[in-house]
C-alpha cells in the first residue's frame, strides 16, 4: 500500500485533487442553496457540512503545494471528510431502502462522498497536527451535531424525517469514530509519517 504515497505527494496529483475538490465544494454549496436560504444567519456555518469539509481539504492541498502544513485545517479536514463522507453514504443507502430506489444523483453522492472519506485518510501521513488541534476539531464537530439535531439544522432528507432521532444518535457516534480515526492516523506515536517534498 505504501507505493501510493509518492504518487499522492506528486504535485500534479495534488493539483488535480485540488481542482476536483474546488469544483466539488462549489457544487456542494450549490446543492445546499435552497436550504441555506431558509437557514437563520447564526446557523449558516454549520449547515453545508460536506462542502465545508472539502473546503478544509482544499486548504490542506494548497498548503502542501506551498510545502507547508496548516495543522488545525488538517485536523478539521480529516475528521469532517471522514464523518460527512460516511454519513452521506449511509444516508443515501437508507434512502434507497426507504424508497426502494435511488436516482442518479444519489449514486453520485455515494461515490463522491466515499471518495471524500478515503482522501482524508490517505493523506494522513503528511498531516502534522497535535492534540490541541484535535481537541478544537472535536469541539467543532460535536457542536455541529448539537446544531443539527437540537436545532434541527441537519441536511434535509424529507423521506428520512421519521428516523431523525436514530440518525442523530448514529451521527454522534460517527463523530466519535471520526475523531478516533484522526488520532490513530495522525497523532499516535507509532503512526506512519511522511514529508511533502
Amino acid at each position: 500500500m505504501r507505493w501510493i504515497y509518492p504518487l499522492l505527494a506528486h504535485r500534479s496529483i495534488m493539483m488535480l485533487l485540488l481542482i476536483v475538490n474546488i469544483f466539488g465544494t462549489i457544487y456542494g454549496y450549490y446543492w445546499y442553496g435552497w436550504q441555506l436560504k431558509e437557514t437563520p444567519a447564526i446557523f449558516l456555518p454549520f449547515v453545508p457540512d460536506s462542502p465545508t469539509a472539502s473546503l478544509f481539504f482544499v486548504f490542506v492541498l494548497l498548503a502542501f503545494l506551498l510545502r507547508k502544513n496548516w495543522p488545525l485545517i488538517e485536523a478539521l479536514a480529516i475528521v469532517t471528510l471522514f464523518k460527512y463522507g460516511i454519513w452521506a453514504v449511509v444516508m443515501n443507502i437508507l434512502v434507497y431502502f426507504v424508497q426502494g430506489e435511488l436516482d442518479p444523483v444519489g449514486y453520485m453522492l455515494i461515490l463522491s462522498h466515499f471518495a471524500m472519506a478515503v482522501q482524508g485518510i490517505l493523506y494522513a501521513p503528511f498531516y502534522r497536527f497535535k492534540w490541541w488541534h484535535l481537541i478544537v476539531t472535536a469541539i467543532w464537530t460535536l457542536h455541529n451535531d448539537v446544531i443539527d439535531y437540537v436545532f434541527f439544522m441537519m441536511p434535509s432528507y424529507s423521506m428520512l424525517d421519521r428516523y431523525t432521532p436514530q440518525i442523530g444518535y448514529f451521527t454522534f457516534w460517527l463523530s466519535i469514530l471520526s475523531i478516533g480515526i484522526a488520532y490513530y492516523f495522525s497523532i499516535r506515536s507509532k503512526r506512519f509519517k511522511l514529508e511533502i517534498k
